[in-house]
């Protein structure tokens, strides 16, 4: 059988030495796996978004002077328990505070003196920490002891009152997640065994790809300990997304193994001739991915880089192994192959390929109408984005539903901190009388609120100057009546900072939740158009240097662009709300994974086209693969489905309600709309594509006129 024009002498001698060497490979890949299936269990997980701030933002630089200037930390987590007796809500006070890793609980008595009757007190004071026969505590617990401290919490309100807050939200994350993706992961390898048995011929074939994704997911979770700690995003949906996407190389290989078997005299040239003919388009699809996992890793928001760089390298892992490892456990296995067939339970796609070959170009007539509305639809500033971590847990869970009713009683709160330089006591009167004027502050905690303007700090009591007074910076608590997100919470934020701006120019410091999801929306907001603009340039050029065809990168860019917008329209027309991040990394991903299926039907299509007219080579490349195509394609649309349906966290499952979505857009229009441009634009094709080599049609000779008698 001759071998493909676009092989060189390199490529096989490479392969044939792979082939040769086939038991060390395997040795050497086993062995790597079992050690960093070790190592895997020494990768910390950091659940908490604001921690992906990056380093110069200015929440992120506040945090660091107040942990430098200060003992307490920002609260990051509200207390509600039942109770009408102060001195009961004091004793819970007083307990919670006892807690191994809380260091402060603010309370009412914090701003107002109990001695004096509630009555005669300041009632909006009041009704920020006691309302309606509830006591509200703003608790500030530490990072390290985060999950210990709110299991000990939760014993001691009870499960009748109610936590909120980033701490409650990263604790409960971190218990749920492990479970529900334990869950996840083992549902999809089912998946996709069964999947693989259903579209392959030999019931050890399924066991060989399911080997070699196994060898490469473990290798790159245990080298995941260079990065030290990863995201929950990266450890939650990393594996699953490396497998889905791996799936694809190996089936590009088993199924051209599959049909290169017995035409070379031996196993060992089988696969060769295999590598040969399958690793263009493997190849050209793991740079296209990993291009498109690289291009996360400008994000400024660190979430992006830690996700992009953990799957590049899996990517890379992967493609090492599909050209090393599986050739090697096939060729080793080969003779089981054999002995373990079955009839095949997917019928031939011939009848496919011809309704495919009758619809594909009306539907790319229409499909060209649809790239402009989808954009508008996905970009439209009325769709509602979240861009923190305080609607991740919907009313469906037990967070959820303390949040809500917290929010019931006491409405939204949330607490900012800002310092100001030691030493004008005065001005830091003026700035704390202005902040009281917002109509979202309710109480002020700072120097002067808590003692007088008129007292020296060194007559001050210590328990007070060491909350609010550090050795170079005051601070002022600030309680307020708003969102950890949202417009308002946005606008709020701005103001804060032009008052402080205004008293103390370039040299104020403020945090808080809020003020860390402001800077989250301001971030992310300028990784959009920087990540996307990267992704589809860095792509084009993949797809110039695979394919050499100026035309078909814009085509394939194209069709896969397009179902990128009009995935993300649909929030548009459905009154969805989005997850900011979720919308980036599933658009990124989107377009590296599902371009792979672009590239392997025009790959087939090119290399068929050079030996027969395109009516023909398009029913050929359609009915050779659809069965690849659709096999990573489904466990993509599968796990996507998964982690929608069983993850409570909602960053993790709106991602995975994305990825089904938009994967299952993308197999349509490659297996339906694409044929109907490789078809229509088959001429530009073959002017435009380098070595396209397109068997010409037959000139019809003009019938001769016969003369008249």
């Amino acid at each position: 059988m001759p071998t493909n024009t676009q092989d060189t002498g390199f490529k096989r001698r490479l392969f044939t030495a792979i082939v040769r060497f086939r038991i060390p490979i395997i040795v050497v890949f086993v062995v790597a796996a079992l050690f960093c299936a070790v190592l895997r269990g020494f990768v910390g997980v950091n659940y908490n978004m604001n921690d992906y701030l990056p380093k110069d933002a200015p929440s992120t630089t506040a945090l660091d002077l107040m942990d430098q200037q200060f003992d307490g930390a920002v609260p990051n987590a509200r207390v509600m328990v039942k109770t009408q007796d102060i001195q009961e809500a004091l004793a819970y006070k007083s307990r919670i505070a006892a807690v191994d890793g809380v260091s402060s609980v603010t309370w009412l008595d914090d701003s107002v003196s109990l001695s004096v009757p509630l009555e005669m007190q300041d009632q909006s004071t009041v009704e920020t920490y006691f309302k309606d026969g509830y006591a509200l505590f703003s608790v500030t617990i530490d990072a390290a002891k985060r999950d210990s401290a709110y299991n000990e919490i939760r014993s001691i309100i009870g499960p009748d009152n109610c936590m909120s807050g980033s701490a409650v939200s990263t604790a409960v994350a971190t218990a749920s997640t492990v479970n529900e993706i334990a869950k996840i992961a083992a549902i999809a390898i089912a998946f996709i065994l069964f999947i693989l048995i259903v579209t392959t011929r030999s019931w050890i074939e399924p066991v060989i790809v399911l080997a070699g994704l196994g060898v490469a997911v473990l290798i790159n979770s245990g080298t995941n300990l260079m990065f030290g700690t990863i995201s929950f995003v990266t450890n939650a949906a990393g594996s699953i997304l490396q497998i889905a996407i791996a799936l694809d190389f190996c089936v590009f290989l088993l199924h051209r193994y599959a049909s290169c078997r017995g035409t070379q005299g031996s196993p060992q040239k089988d696969m060769v001739e295999a590598l040969c003919k399958s690793s263009t388009a493997i190849f050209s699809s793991a740079c296209t991915v990993t291009i498109g996992f690289l291009a996360l890793t400008v994000m400024r928001f660190l979430i992006g880089p830690d996700l992009g760089f953990a799957l590049a390298k899996g990517m890379v892992i992967s493609l090492v192994m599909v050209f090393t490892f599986a050739p090697a456990l096939f060729v080793c296995l080969d003779r089981y192959i054999d002995k373990t067939r079955h009839r095949p339970f997917v019928p031939s796609f011939k009848k496919f390929a011809q309704v495919v070959y009758k619809v594909c170009i009306p539907l790319a007539v229409i499909f060209v109408f649809i790239p402009v509305p989808a954009y508008l639809a996905s970009t439209s500033p009325d769709i509602n984005f979240y861009f923190g971590a305080s609607h991740i847990f919907n009313q469906q869970t037990k967070l959820g539903q303390d949040i809500a009713k917290i929010e019931d009683v006491f409405g939204k709160s949330d607490t900012y901190v800002l310092m100001v330089p030691n030493g004008d006591i005065a001005r830091q009167s003026e700035l704390s009388a202005s902040l009281k004027e917002l109509p979202q502050v309710t109480t002020v905690l700072s120097y002067t609120d808590v003692a007088s303007a008129a007292v020296p700090s060194e007559m001050a009591p210590d328990s007070t100057l060491s909350k609010v007074q550090g050795p170079d910076y005051s601070r002022l608590v600030l309680s307020v009546k708003a969102a950890y997100e949202g417009d308002e919470t946005f606008e709020l934020v701005g103001q804060v900072r032009a008052i402080a701006q205004e008293y103390y120019p370039d040299s104020w410091y403020l945090a808080g939740e809020g003020v860390s999801t402001t800077d989250l929306h301001d971030v992310i907001l300028e990784d959009k158009e920087k990540v996307d603009v990267i992704a589809v340039i860095a792509v084009l050029v993949v797809l110039l240097l695979a394919l050499r065809s100026v035309s078909l990168p814009v085509i394939l860019v194209f069709v896969i662009e397009t179902c990128i917008w009009l995935n993300f329209a649909v929030p548009y027309f459905t009154g969805q709300s989005e997850f900011y991040i979720a919308y980036l990394i599933v658009s990124t991903i989107q377009l590296g994974v599902t371009v792979d299926y672009a590239i392997l039907l025009t790959d087939r299509y090119k290399e068929l086209r050079q030996t027969q007219e395109k009516k023909d080579a398009l029913l050929g490349a359609v009915s050779s693969c659809t069965v690849a195509v659709c096999t990573s394609g489904f466990v993509l649309v599968v796990v996507g489905f998964l982690l929608s349906a069983i993850s409570t966290h909602g960053i993790l499952a709106q991602l995975g309600h994305f990825l089904s979505v938009g994967v299952s857009m993308s197999l349509v229009a490659v297996l339906f709309v694409l044929p109907g441009f490789l078809y229509a634009l088959d001429t530009l094709i073959a002017k435009t594509t380098l070595h396209a080599n397109f068997l010409r049609a037959p000139r019809k000779q003009k019938k001769k006129e016969t003369p008249h008698a």
